[in-house]
């Protein structure tokens, strides 16, 4: 049964345009920074630039028709260089004007054998990072297109972000797995993986200013990873009904958007001191009335009582049975914004400050695929299964 979702907020973002037209689903958009522009990539093979004009529309200034689907897309506003990945496995780069009414191509280059699922242009080393569904992380000479090295991952990954000062890529794949590689000139090498998702990691976000990764998966939850404490801490944040679909972390403010399939825009306040959940205790009867467990037959027969099913507590990680455990309660610090089964004891532990929400439930009202988050205005761009883009005003919930 699904978790009840808080409900929407008083304050809430503003929905500022459409951008419509597509025949496909887009697979990713960004803002253009100090422009009211887009660029988009989408599956119906085409890359657009949308500038707004006099009227409020946005209206494109570039069509480029590919020959094959665009399944993602990385561009660097200081150098107005664009890296597009194709569903055949190749990266077709370009160079777009400075007025954004032009783009030339530079050259399109094979690297990898079946679809590009994340391409990311990283300036300062001149590289081009690419993961496809050949299961190969690879990177590239942004100068020349030449292949660099090549790194073989055990599934398909699908997010992917870099670290400058330490040169270390951060990979989520299918398998819930995160793993960390450190990315020299010519090679690359395994630092460690962390597990911590039971379904796909579906997105990244990296923040390097207080050195902590956020993985969002299909399972429907968000972890904090604290790389730079070196201590393995991680956070849960249980916020969603659906599966995790976008990550954008607003340093200025200390906050995480989120968004989800079912539409959902998340805001977290991180600037809050969040506690891990606890590990789940094993035991074969409850810990509070002692209680057998079902499969536990020798108290069972030897206190002729009947075997109870097992639950946790989600403070304590006690196991418990259902009658020890019949409250529900929300515990945002520990990443629980929806009512979670608890013990009574611990029920009773949790006071009404406690209970204070630490994020803001919004409806995009469409099933989101991508998001963009532009900090220098504060915007954040959603695109959607209705093959449509959606630009909002942030500011009256991120600041």
């Amino acid at each position: 049964m699904a978790a009840e979702q808080p409900k929407p907020q008083t304050r809430k973002p503003v929905l500022l345009s459409k951008i419509e037209a597509f025949q496909d689903i887009v697979t990713t958009a960004v803002i253009i920074p100090k422009e009211d522009g887009v660029i988009s990539v989408s599956e119906d093979r085409t890359i657009r630039v949308w500038l707004k004009r006099d009227s409020g529309q946005y209206w494109p200034s570039v069509y480029q028709t590919m020959s094959n689907s665009c399944t993602c897309m990385s561009f660097n506003p200081e150098t107005r260089w664009l890296s597009v990945g194709m569903d055949t496995g190749g990266i077709s780069e370009f160079i777009l004007a400075e007025d954004y009414n032009k783009m030339t191509p530079a050259r399109t280059y094979q690297a990898h054998q079946g679809r590009v699922l994340v391409v990311l242009f990283v300036l300062e080393m001149e590289w081009v990072l690419s993961t496809g569904q050949d299961k190969n992380f690879t990177w590239h000479c942004s100068e020349s297109g030449q292949q660099l090295g090549t790194y073989r991952t055990a599934a398909c990954v699908s997010g992917l972000q870099f670290d400058v000062e330490t040169r270390h890529a951060f990979v989520g794949d299918q398998s819930g797995q995160v793993t960390i590689l450190k990315v020299e000139q010519d090679s690359c090498s395994m630092v460690t993986t962390f597990k911590g998702h039971t379904g796909n990691v579906t997105a990244l976000c990296w923040d390097p200013g207080q050195r902590v990764l956020f993985s969002g998966s299909s399972d429907n939850s968000i972890i904090m990873w604290d790389i730079g404490g070196r201590k393995g801490t991680a956070i849960e944040l249980q916020g969603h009904n659906d599966k995790v679909q976008g990550l954008c972390f607003a340093s200025h403010t200390r906050q995480l958007i989120s968004c989800s399939s079912d539409g959902s825009i998340v805001i977290w306040n991180m600037d809050v001191t969040r506690q891990e959940t606890p590990e789940w205790l094993d035991s074969d009867s409850c810990q509070k009335c002692e209680q057998p467990f079902f499969w536990n037959f020798k108290q069972m027969w030897d206190s002729k009582k009947i075997g109870l099913r097992q639950h946790h507590c989600r403070k304590c990680g006690q196991a418990v049975c259902g009658k020890c455990s019949s409250k529900r309660s929300t515990i945002p610090l520990m990443g629980f914004e929806f009512e979670v089964r608890v013990c009574d004891s611990c029920h009773e532990s949790i006071t009404e400050e406690d209970r204070a929400p630490t994020a803001s439930f919004h409806d995009s009202k469409h099933s989101i695929v991508h998001i963009h988050y532009e900090a220098t205005t504060g915007n954040l761009l959603t695109s959607g299964t209705d093959k449509v883009i959606k630009l909002w005003d942030m500011t009256p919930v991120v600041s």
